[in-house]
C-alpha cells in the first residue's frame, strides 16, 4: 500500500471560521510494489552549469536525497539512487542501474542556465527537438559524454552536436512516451500550481540519459541558476525543500493514475468480444466490488454537507481507526466512478483517488479489474 505524503487537505466551512483543518489522505493500494530511481544530475568531476557561482550538481544531489528520503519512510516505495555522493557517474551507467532495478519511474533532477535572465521550470521526456532551444539543451546535457571513457564505443558514434543523432533516441522509449508525459504534467503542475513558479511546460528531447532507460523517465530543470532571483532560490534550504517536495507528491500522484488505463486490457482478457482500441463501453460493472473516491483522511470529524466539501454533494465519512475517511461515490461501474473521480479533481480535489472494496474490505485496484464483469 502506497500513501501520499503530502496531501494536504484543507476544509473550510461556516462553521469553522476561524480554524482550519489539516488532513493526510493514503497512497492508494494500487502495486505491491513502485520502484522510483531517483537520479541526481552530474556529479563528481562534471559539476554541471556554474550559474552566479553555485553548482548544479550539489544542488541536484540534495534535491535528489530529500526526495528519497520521503519516499523511503513507505515500506512499499523502493527507492534507488544513481548516486549518493558526489561521484561522477556515466549516462550509460544511470539507465543501467534503473534498468536492473526493474523501476517503474525514472527521474532525474537538473538546473538549468541561459546566457539571459531566462527562468522558470520545466520537465523533459524523450523525443524528436521540436525546435532550436531544445537542441541547444540537449546537447548541453549529452555533451557529459565527453568526460566519459570510450565514449565513442559506448554511444556508438552519437554526436550531441548533430540532430540527426537525436533520431534514433526514441524508438525504444516510445511504448513508455505517454506515461512519461503523465509524470511531467503532473511535475509542472506542482511546481506552477503549489510553488508558483514560471511555467516553461513539458518538453520533448533527444537526451542520452532518457534514452538509456526502459521505464517512463522525465528529467526535471528545477530552474534557472544563471537567474538573479532564481539561482539564491534553489542554492536555498527552502528552495531546495519546495523542488523536492513538489516532485514526490507529484511521484505520488502519478502512483495513484498508473492502473486507471488498464480497463481495456482487463476488459479484454474477461470477455468473449475484443475491445477496440480506443474504444470503451459506456459502463463496465465488476461483479462484488464497489469502487469509491476517497477525498480525504483526517482525525477530525466534520459534517459532510457540501460546504465543507468544495460544493460536492453526496459525500459520506467512515471512521477507520484514529482517522474518519470521506469518500464521494459508491458503485461497482468502474467507467461511472472513473467520471465521479474526474469531477472531484475539478472541483479541487487533485490529489484524491479511487479505492475499491469488496465484502466492505478494501481491496487493490488490480484485485478488483481482475474480478468478474456483470
Amino acid at each position: 500500500m502506497r500513501t501520499n505524503l503530502l496531501n494536504l487537505f484543507v476544509f473550510t466551512s461556516l462553521f469553522f471560521v476561524t480554524s482550519m483543518a489539516t488532513f493526510s489522505a493514503e497512497i492508494p493500494p494500487n502495486l505491491d510494489e513502485f520502484v522510483v530511481v531517483l537520479d541526481a544530475g552530474h556529479g563528481g568531476k562534471d559539476p554541471g552549469n556554474m550559474g552566479n557561482g553555485y553548482k548544479e550538481k550539489d544542488i541536484a544531489l540534495s534535491i535528489i536525497l530529500k526526495i528519497g528520503a520521503e519516499l523511503e519512510k513507505y515500506k512499499n516505495i523502493k527507492v534507488v539512487y544513481t548516486r549518493k555522493s558526489d561521484v561522477f557517474v556515466e549516462l550509460f551507467e544511470r539507465g543501467r542501474i534503473a534498468n536492473e532495478a526493474n523501476a517503474d519511474l525514472f527521474v532525474s533532477v537538473h538546473c538549468n542556465s541561459h546566457n539571459s535572465q531566462a527562468s522558470g521550470t520545466e520537465t523533459f521526456v524523450l523525443g524528436l527537438n521540436r525546435n532550436e532551444t531544445n537542441f541547444e539543451v540537449a546537447k548541453k546535457e549529452n555533451s557529459v559524454i565527453y568526460l566519459e571513457d570510450n565514449y565513442e564505443v559506448t554511444y556508438a558514434g552519437y554526436d550531441p552536436n548533430s540532430p540527426e543523432s537525436t533520431i534514433g533516441l526514441t524508438i525504444m522509449q516510445e511504448e513508455y512516451l505517454d506515461q512519461s508525459i503523465l509524470l511531467a504534467d503532473l511535475v509542472q503542475k506542482q511546481f506552477t500550481n503549489t510553488l508558483k513558479r514560471k511555467n516553461r511546460g513539458v518538453k520533448q528531447m533527444g537526451l542520452i540519459v532518457l534514452h538509456q532507460t526502459y521505464m517512463p523517465s522525465v528529467l526535471v530543470e528545477t530552474g534557472f541558476l544563471t537567474n538573479n532571483q532564481e539561482g539564491p532560490y534553489l542554492n536555498s534550504s527552502r528552495g531546495k525543500d519546495d523542488m523536492a517536495r513538489a516532485i514526490t507528491n507529484a511521484i505520488l500522484n502519478y502512483s495513484k493514475t498508473i492502473n486507471l488505463n488498464t480497463l481495456e486490457q482487463v476488459a479484454a482478457n474477461q470477455s468473449n468480444e475484443t475491445v477496440d482500441k480506443g474504444v470503451l463501453p459506456e459502463s463496465q460493472v465488476f461483479q462484488d466490488v464497489l469502487f469509491r473516491v476517497q477525498l480525504a483522511a483526517g482525525s477530525k470529524k466534520l459534517d459532510t454537507k457540501p460546504y465543507n466539501f468544495k460544493g460536492i454533494k453526496g459525500v459520506s465519512r467512515e471512521k477507520e481507526g484514529k482517522l474518519y475517511k470521506y469518500y464521494y461515490g459508491a458503485t461497482s461501474d468502474y467507467l461511472k466512478i472513473q467520471r465521479m473521480h474526474n469531477e472531484a479533481v475539478k472541483s479541487g480535489y487533485t490529489d484524491s483517488y479511487i479505492v475499491a472494496f469488496r465484502n466492505e474490505q478494501k481491496i487493490t485496484l488490480n484485485d478488483a479489474l481482475k474480478s468478474k464483469l456483470k
